[in-house]
């Protein structure tokens, strides 16, 4: 630091203001930091800090945390600096390489070996190996001390090490750091399990076991390196994974408390262990499974693992679950799931499924069936926290973490993959259960098995028939059942099989069921009501007489929908009300402004909790990484599902535009309080609001402008990256906003200003300047004559990228904005076209016509339309005026006017079609959609031999992208070395935009191409002489076809 530096005691008490209670202290501390925070010396000052024992514990690690930040900010660059951004010097730099990992070694306590281990990660990153070769020695050193501190900075070292290149898809840096520095990991931690955990050293065994065990999953997330794949390797790491995993830890060395237990180290190190086998022959050592871009590299590993390596861990699982189901060994329920996955894993391939095949019906009932069965911790839960109860019912098979969704997915596998041999078992083992004497919470296991199973059932040919017999002796009566647990289940049981497509033979049967359902709305237990109305919605959908017996009640049961929706911030139970609401729209049009009034209620509610624990979450320190929160994720989620079921409202009340228009009124408060507030996580669904109602209504009521306004100030300073959200909204206000924009042209300048900066902001790409020049089309199209003192802006902006852009649809874009600028005033335009530099108007007219002139580079129906109507301005046009550079080449505007016209029938064929293919779809969506739904994760598999390798779905998927990642990595080689020749562009081709609408559709081609053509004879006489002697037979034939369509549209 120079000499206005404060001596290293100063700096201490300095970052000690931090987190001193007073904010006034803490925020003068920071501000005087990051004053001096770019100094050079100001890291070597805290590293010596971090390491004097006599400074405060919390001063050392707020120390840390500014270095960790500053590290991971600063290191690097990044290619576009702020101006205040100031690199790291290069002596600071050095002395970090120098006193990290003697730092890590001498860490005062766990939180700073956080920040250091963060900071060491950063480091390598970026300088290992060509600016730090020593790194990997000095690593191996610590492991090889006799000292236990460095042995552990060692282990959390080798960690750091290898985090900073696990995503890395090309193996030229982490293989050599595995080879270095593995084999000494295993060996440790083989003695580590050799020490009794009575010993001194015990407790930091397992973290330093759990680590261990850490560092080798993280290095096997994309590759597995030739080190791992070898025997040298394999053997002693499976030796040491088989032995934590059959480790029996003693009682005195975990808590006794379950929860707490899982969350020691010793568990920690198990479920890492389970993990990597798991992950091992998941991603490389199944060969039936293996994608065949892998075959090459992993292709003999997998042959041998599943042959010598898998038998074994599928021996030390069983043994396992036999002592967790006998009760003589406790197993975290972590653990339990990743048991789970592997033998889930062994179904489909013929080697393992032989291993597994005679274990089938035991595991499903002795390991599978009690993690379904209703238990303690699910009561405690119950009625502690219902809405954490339904919330994690519902969602418990997206939990990866639980003995739950391991189970279900086990069940799942077996129905769908080995079905000849599993699946009849299994329904006849929920039979076996439910016809003899079974608990509450047995039935309920056998139910939430029924549950999942259900899809498959209703399409099993043997058994299909048989499941309105269940449903009305096991499923109806449990609607009564004391025991609520079992009347949710019962209700969710109904949803699933509805869904699944239940063909009811008996009216009655289906009648008793939905009265049944309908009761279960009124129930006084939430997660009761909350499964009722889950239930109520699929039959509503379904069945028609369902949905005629609610009718009358539907306003009953949407509130009922809204109540429960605000008490759980469910996102299944907004798709119920949409649902609801698509399917009585005319029963609920009456109270549709009520009905999006709670809806906004619950909206706000949900929006502001967010806003709050987002305001909450961001402290007065400097630690940066604490900004970073998922907290408010649940409210931001909950509101994004309310505000598409008001979407759904808007959509169902389009017919009735007096109700539409109550409805916006009501709608804007929340659209603004959004956007005010820059909840930005739900801008999307706002502007999507916002293009519904204006576009619904083609007008902008006086209370939407204010939204436009703020959607300006928002693109000009949090929301640069967001106009393709906006542009459907800033289109219809300028479509349907004319008026206003004409008579207030600050509003016109804010639009040309967004057009500009979407141009020129070096934030946004090519995307983006396709929606700013969209933008700026609608002010040329719909502003016809109120343009005139931004049109030079506009051509100056085009022209500046006429050959500018990566694709040819930016390309394309800004074409037509000058393609447009004739067409607004062709005088005018070629005029300033010259005035941006003389001669650019031929420019404009070589690239013009060389689009023309193509096959395909006017695709769509609108490029073709805008250059005609263009062409024909530029027939008008009196000879005065037009440029000398153009006179030789003006003849030949008629020929290239009549090479559009050529292919015009024919794309407008093409986006009929689309439009007619679009509108069918609908139609079919509904029962379309579930069909499609029904035909991935249950398809039967009833044919061929039961015990062959399955190549399903799930596999197919993972081989198209194994195949996909192959190509983006070649290329991505290709590319570096310079030998990549295919198109930088690598794009699809331009196609028609559905539901794009502009003032030229209601504009015939032809009817004005037949006038301007008179116009040219009339005005310029020698050039239509020229013109039309120079034009081909060809287009002689089109030009009398063109005559002919306009005669036949002027006599209709």
């Amino acid at each position: 630091m120079d000499d206005a530096q404060m001596d290293l005691q100063s700096l201490a008490n300095l970052f000690a203001t931090t987190y001193n209670p007073d904010p006034n202290v803490q925020k003068t501390g920071e501000l005087q930091i990051r004053k001096i925070g770019a100094q050079e010396g100001m890291l070597t000052a805290l590293l010596q800090i971090i390491a004097s024992d006599g400074v405060e514990l919390a001063t050392r690690q707020a120390c840390s945390v500014y270095l960790k930040n500053r590290v991971h900010t600063s290191y690097i660059l990044p290619s576009t600096p702020r101006p205040d951004h100031v690199p790291i010097a290069q002596s600071d730099r050095t002395a970090l390489k120098a006193n990290i990992l003697p730092l890590l070694s001498a860490s005062p306590s766990r939180a700073v070996t956080v920040q250091l281990a963060a900071t060491l990660k950063d480091l390598v990153a970026h300088d290992f190996p060509d600016r730090w070769s020593s790194l990997l020695d000095d690593v191996k050193r610590l492991l090889g001390s006799g000292d236990v501190r460095e042995v552990g900075a060692g282990v959390v070292a080798a960690l750091e090490c290898v985090r900073a290149f696990r995503f890395r898809q090309k193996a030229d840096v982490l293989p050599g750091i595995i080879a270095t520095l593995f084999p000494t990991l295993v060996t440790i931690a083989d003695g580590m399990l050799n020490t009794s955990p009575s010993q001194p050293a015990s407790q930091e065994i397992p973290a330093m076991l759990h680590l261990i065990l850490k560092t080798y999953k993280t290095a096997i997330i994309v590759n597995l390196s030739p080190h791992q794949q070898s025997p040298e390797s394999l053997v002693p790491w499976g030796r040491l994974l088989f032995r934590v995993v059959g480790m029996a830890v003693p009682a005195e060395g975990v808590p006794t408390d379950e929860e707490d237990r899982e969350r020691c180290e010793w568990w920690k190190a198990k479920k890492w262990a389970y993990g990597i086998l798991g992950r091992l022959f998941h991603r490389f050592g199944n060969p039936s499974q293996l994608p065949s871009p892998m075959q090459k590299e992993y292709g003999v590993f997998a042959e041998d693992f599943v042959t010598t390596f898998a038998p074994e861990i599928f021996k030390v699982y069983l043994h396992q679950v036999e002592l967790y189901v006998s009760r003589q060994a406790w197993l975290g329920k972590k653990c339990q799931y990743q048991i789970f996955q592997f033998f889930t894993e062994c179904i489909k391939p013929k080697s393992t499924w032989i291993l597994l095949k005679p274990h089938v019906d035991s595991l499903v009932a002795n390991f599978a069936f009690p993690q379904l069965a209703f238990n303690a911790s699910k009561q405690a839960m119950w009625e502690a926290d219902p809405v954490e109860y339904v919330r994690a019912s519902v969602d418990e098979y997206e939990n990866f973490s639980s003995p739950v969704s391991g189970a279900t997915s086990f069940l799942l596998s077996l129905a769908s993959n080995r079905t000849k041999t599993a699946f009849l078992p299994m329904l006849q083992f929920i039979n076996t259960v439910l016809r003899s004497n079974p608990t509450p919470a047995q039935r309920f296991g056998a139910l939430t098995m029924m549950s999942a199973l259900g899809p498959f059932i209703v399409r099993h040919p043997d058994v299909k028939g048989s499941i309105e017999q269940f449903m009305v002796q096991y499923v109806l009566p449990e609607f009564t059942s004391q025991e609520p647990y079992l009347r949710s289940v019962a209700c969710e049981v109904l949803g699933v099989v509805t869904k699944a497509g239940i063909t009811w033979a008996s009216e009655e049967n289906l009648n008793s069921h939905s009265r049944a359902v309908a009761l279960a709305l009124d129930d006084h237990e939430l997660p009761v009501r909350v499964q009722a109305a889950l239930a109520i919605t699929e039959l509503v959908i379904v069945h028609d007489s369902v949905r005629d017996a609610v009718s009358p009640q539907v306003g009953k049961v949407v509130q009922d929908l809204l109540k429960l929706s605000d008490e759980t911030d469910l996102d299944i139970l907004n798709h119920s009300m949409e649902a609801m609401v698509d399917r009585f729209k005319t029963e609920l049009l009456p109270v549709a402004s009520q009905l999006t009034a709670r809806l906004c209620e619950s909206y706000l509610r949900l929006a502001r909790e967010g806003l709050a624990q987002q305001n909450e979450t961001i402290p007065d320190s400097i630690d940066v990484e604490s900004l970073v929160t998922d907290g408010d994720d649940d409210k931001v989620y909950g509101a994004m599902g309310v505000a598409k079921t008001i979407g759904t409202v808007v959509s169902c009340i389009e017919s009735s535009p007096e109700i539409l228009s109550q409805v916006q009124e009501v709608i804007i408060p929340i659209i603004r309080f959004t956007l005010e507030n820059k909840l930005i996580d739900l801008f999307d669904n706002m502007y999507d609001l916002v293009d519904a109602l204006t576009f619904r209504l083609h007008a902008i009521s006086p209370n939407m402008w204010p939204v436009f306004e703020l959607t300006y100030d928002l693109f000009k300073s949090d929301a640069v990256d967001f106009l393709d959200e906006m542009l459907p909204s800033l289109d219809n206000f300028v479509s349907y906003g004319t008026d206003v924009l004409k008579a207030r042209p600050d509003y016109r300048s804010k639009v040309l200003d967004m057009y500009r900066t979407a141009m020129t902001s070096p934030q946004l790409g090519d995307n983006d300047k396709i929606n700013g020049c969209k933008l700026a089309e609608s002010m040329l199209l719909n502003l016809h004559g109120h343009v005139d003192d931004q049109l030079q802006d506009i051509i100056n902006i085009a022209a500046d990228h006429i050959d500018k852009g990566e694709t040819s649809s930016f390309r394309l874009a800004n074409l037509e904005i000058l393609v447009n600028a004739v067409l607004y005033n062709a005088s005018a335009a070629l005029h300033f076209m010259e005035t941006y530099k003389p001669g650019f108007s031929r420019t404009f007219f070589d690239r013009w016509f060389a689009a023309i002139n193509s096959d395909n580079k006017l695709p769509r129906v609108h490029d073709k339309q805008l250059s005609i109507l263009a062409l024909c301005k530029l027939l008008e046009m009196e000879a005065s005026v037009i440029p000398e550079g153009l006179r030789d080449g003006w003849p030949g505007i008629v020929g290239g006017a009549l090479n559009i016209f050529k292919t015009l029938p024919q794309a407008v064929a093409s986006g009929s079609c689309i439009i007619s293919s679009v509108r069918c779809w609908r139609i079919s969506w509904l029962k379309g959609t579930m069909m499609k739904m029904r035909t991935t994760l249950d398809i039967l598999n009833l044919e061929g031999d039961e015990d062959e390798d399955v190549w399903d779905e799930d596999s197919a998927y993972l081989e198209i992208l194994a195949k996909e990642g192959a190509r983006l990595r070649e290329k991505s080689e290709k590319a570096e070395t310079g030998d990549d020749e295919s198109d930088i562009s690598e794009e699809s081709d331009i196609e028609e935009e559905l539901g794009f609408f502009s003032v030229l559709d209601k504009i015939n081609p032809y009817v004005t191409f037949q006038q301007a053509l008179q116009t040219f004879q009339n005005q310029n006489s020698a050039l239509y002489q020229a013109a039309t002697t120079m034009l081909t037979v060809e287009r002689q034939t089109v030009l009398m076809e063109v005559v002919t369509m306009a005669s036949q549209t002027d006599h209709v």
